[in-house]
């Protein structure tokens, strides 16, 4: 069982990773500017898949954020919705989630 800690330290780690890497994707954003419509057109596709990537790691941030928020309020590792204790299991696995396995479904 990871101590609160440690699950900080857990989130933390992961906001630093997913920092990094919306930083890479925005960069990568940045460079496509081919001239030749063939390659525009690739480039364009493959910069559709970046911003997916990015929009959810956006997503994560705000999750990470609220969990961290969480930890320092003494509610995380609790259900938001109905009160009960998230198993550890799934803490491993999505260490921001606000809901037990019961009340994700």
């Amino acid at each position: 069982m990871k101590s609160l800690d440690q699950r900080r330290e857990q989130l933390l780690m992961r906001r630093t990773e997913l920092d990094a890497r919306l930083h890479e994707i925005d960069d990568e954003l940045e460079t496509h500017q081919s001239k030749d419509w063939a390659e525009l057109a690739t480039e364009r596709e493959g910069d559709e898949v970046l911003e997916g990537m990015g929009r959810a790691g956006q997503t994560e941030l705000v999750l990470i954020a609220a969990a961290l928020a969480r930890i320092d309020a003494g509610e995380y590792g609790f259900c938001g919705k109905c009160g009960e204790a998230i198993g550890e299991e799934r803490l491993d696995l999505l260490p921001y989630t606000p809901f037990c396995r019961s009340c994700a479904s």
